[in-house]
């Protein structure tokens, strides 16, 4: 693609030229002039026009203007060169508008007048994108050539602002940002061209800004160092910020600015060889410690001289372009995808409701899907497999009378439990006997094939509501008790989906002396987090097709946000220079760990004066007392969970809601626990790579 201005210079001269008559008519007081009026843009004006290039083109509005200028007069006239700009840029099909930040020294005030600019112009042009530069840490990333002719000096001086109360911070982009897009109602068409400065800030900032639509990276040549080998490389932090937005869903083109035109671009005989990005690791080296990055980099002329004086030739010599080259090896050199990230491909922050497996007959590729997992049903047969183990050396008796273990795999699905189990008593070398019940009238036949085909007929599968099942047929008629009751029924929130009610509803065949439950117990989680896009998502959902988007919970591969919540800020290293300058670096080693709080638990087997009361209450029966849930029949009220629970956090922010997690101990016993986790916090070391469950996200209507 190519980058072009809307307006040119001959524009930017008519409407100084305006400016300046207009200040000349001020000077007589006694001549009331109403604001000045840019007439329409001329064929001079504008290197545009409708054409099948358009759609390649990154248009950019005017730096020059000013649409955050306290003086009314100022303000005025950038406001209307802007909206000729982006009318025109619409008119001729152009897609692609960047648009300069506000001045972030006119404070608050002046932020909001660019907002409404913006909020105007996403009207004006209907299908055009609008991304806002803006500089990472809050500082102004290129000094522009034309600031001579920038309306911000021709303010007149009662209408200056107090730049000791409107104070830049490396936060003010971020905080302007927010407005923006809050006042323009997180509008899909707006989004973030973002400058990478030399130095990158800290890792909430850099983590805040990677939670944000961002559409453009902008790398200007002074944030580029030069290593050993006089080769234009990016420091470490440069390059893992890059890696991590190259993973994104839609992940932000790449735009190299203030490095000078292309060679022989224009030499109409010169044939140019681009580049490929196959460079030598040599030549791509890392960048130099982080007491030389403040050092600048050479001009070409200074590179070539050094290049003399060390007798060796740069290999940026022999590539005419060599900043494009260095970024095309660093994109074909990123780090390979964890197993969750190859497994997700395509899901990253896609809203899904979750399953309803009690109501809805599962699908076959539902099923199919989790049992890809490669870590999940492993450790299922780890922890029955440890259970009966406990269970041999314990020498415990067994429902069934004759030392086999029974075992019932409730909810079974297509059955990968029930292999599980059977692969777990071979190995145990304990005999057992398995039941497989089912409700949902498909997966049953499955199973059935399941037990002729595979299993060798040592599997009673049972098609039934788990909840209905009256326990093992004996051979008198009546009904047996059950050993080892396995199950998984959670959800992303662990007691979102079939778990607890219906592991209560069962628990009636589990043998009330020695019975087991996998899972054993099971809790909650959650942190807040910022995630404008699948805020803006659910915002567009809730005005047009589903008013309820915001009262339910979705599960959702999060990728694009940020945590709110998170340990002490990353540590500071202090570094002494050569010159006596002391130089502060931040820790980019490892990324902030979240604060994950606990909402509450749930263990089994339930104690049996819990589950007689339960069903004293069902039906609101007179034993049972009165009160209860609406629309419940009373007896899941020993269930009901509630918890407050307090967050730091560091940093300002949005919270749009709560990222949901869950842990689960299948199994514990002499071998220590078997578990499992999503929370972020623990589940490397849990679980690692198991992809059976996706975060839940609990949105907020209105973000604080």
């Amino acid at each position: 693609m190519l980058s072009s201005p809307i307006t040119n210079d001959h524009f930017h001269t008519r409407v100084l030229s305006l400016l300046n008559s207009y200040t000349q008519t001020l000077s007589d007081p006694s001549q009331s002039q109403p604001l000045p009026l840019i007439p329409a843009l001329d064929h001079p004006d504008t290197p545009l026009g409708p054409n099948d290039t358009i759609s390649q083109l990154v248009t950019f509005t005017s730096s020059w203007v000013d649409l955050s200028s306290p003086d009314p007069v100022i303000a005025h006239l950038s406001r209307q060169v802007f909206h000729l700009e982006i009318a025109y840029a619409a008119f001729c099909g152009a897609t692609t508008v960047v648009v300069p930040g506000p001045r972030l020294s006119h404070g608050q005030n002046g932020v909001s007048q660019f907002a409404r600019a913006i909020k105007e112009a996403l009207s004006t042009g209907s299908y055009v994108q609008l991304h806002v530069q803006l500089p990472m840490d809050g500082t102004k990333a290129l000094a522009g050539d034309d600031d001579l002719g920038d309306l911000s000096r021709f303010a007149r001086p009662e209408y200056e602002s107090d730049s000791a109360a409107n104070a830049v911070n490396p936060w003010s982009s971020w905080e302007a940002w927010n407005t923006i897009r809050t006042i323009c109602k997180y509008n899909n068409r707006l989004s973030v061209a973002l400058d990478l400065p030399r130095k990158l800030p800290s890792l909430a900032l850099q983590s805040r800004w990677y939670s944000e639509p961002i559409r453009l990276l902008n790398i200007p040549a002074s944030s580029f160092l030069v290593n050993a080998r006089q080769s234009f490389v990016l420091s470490k932090a440069h390059q893992a910020f890059i890696f991590r937005c190259a993973r994104l869903r839609s992940s932000p083109w790449l735009l190299i600015t203030d490095i000078g035109p292309l060679p022989g671009i224009d030499d109409p005989d010169m044939i140019m060889s681009y580049s490929t990005g196959h460079l030598s690791p040599r030549t791509a080296e890392d960048a130099p410690s982080p007491g030389s990055s403040d050092a600048p980099a050479p001009t070409p002329a200074e590179a070539a001289q050094l290049a003399k004086k060390t007798g060796k030739k740069s290999s940026s010599n022999n590539d005419p372009t060599p900043h494009l080259s260095y970024l095309r090896y660093i994109q074909r050199n990123q780090p390979p995808k964890s197993q969750l990230e190859r497994f997700g491909g395509g899901f990253q922050d896609y809203l899904q409701s979750p399953l309803q497996p009690l109501t809805d007959n599962l699908e076959s590729i539902t099923y199919e899907v989790f049992e890809k997992d490669p870590i999940k049903y492993a450790w299922y047969e780890r922890a029955i497999a440890q259970a009966l183990g406990d269970w041999h050396e314990e020498k415990r008796s067994t429902s069934s009378g004759d030392g086999v273990v029974v075992i019932a795999v409730v909810g079974s699905g297509r059955g990968p439990l029930v292999t599980r189990a059977l692969n777990a008593s071979a190995s145990s070398g304990v005999p057992v006997r398995v039941y497989a019940i089912e409700k949902n009238p498909n997966a049953y036949v499955l199973l059935q094939r399941h037990n002729v085909e595979t299993w060798g007929g040592r599997v009673t599968v049972v098609k039934t509501d788990m909840r209905a099942w009256k326990g093992p047929t004996l051979a008198d008629g009546s009904f047996g008790k059950v050993d080892i009751l396995v199950s998984e029924l959670l959800g992303s929130f662990a007691d979102n989906e079939l778990s607890p009610e219906c592991l209560d509803g069962v628990q009636h065949v589990l043998n009330p002396d020695h019975g087991i439950s996998i899972p054993a117990s099971y809790t909650a989680h959650f942190t807040p987090i910022s995630t404008p896009r699948l805020w803006s998502d659910l915002y567009g959902r809730s005005t047009s097709v589903d008013a309820n988007a915001f009262d339910i919970p979705w599960v959702v591969m999060l990728s694009q946000f940020d945590y709110l919540s998170t340990e002490a800020k990353e540590t500071v290293a202090s570094q002494q220079l050569s010159n006596g300058t002391k130089m502060t670096n931040f820790n980019l080693e490892a990324p902030l760990a979240p604060i994950v709080r606990t909402a509450w638990e749930f263990s089994h087997p339930v104690p049996p004066a819990v589950l007689a009361q339960a069903s004293l209450r069902r039906g609101g029966s007179a034993v049972g007392g009165g009160g209860g849930f609406v629309g419940g029949d009373g007896a899941n009220e020993h269930n009901y969970r509630d918890c407050r629970i307090t967050f730091p956090i560091q940093e300002q922010s949005v919270c749009h809601g709560l990222g949901g997690y869950f842990e689960t101990v299948l199994y514990s016993g002499s071998q220590g626990p078997v578990e499992l986790s999503t929370n972020p916090v623990t589940m490397e070391a849990k679980s690692k790579d198991m992809i059976s469950w996706f975060p839940i996200f609990f949105p907020l209507k209105v973000g604080h």
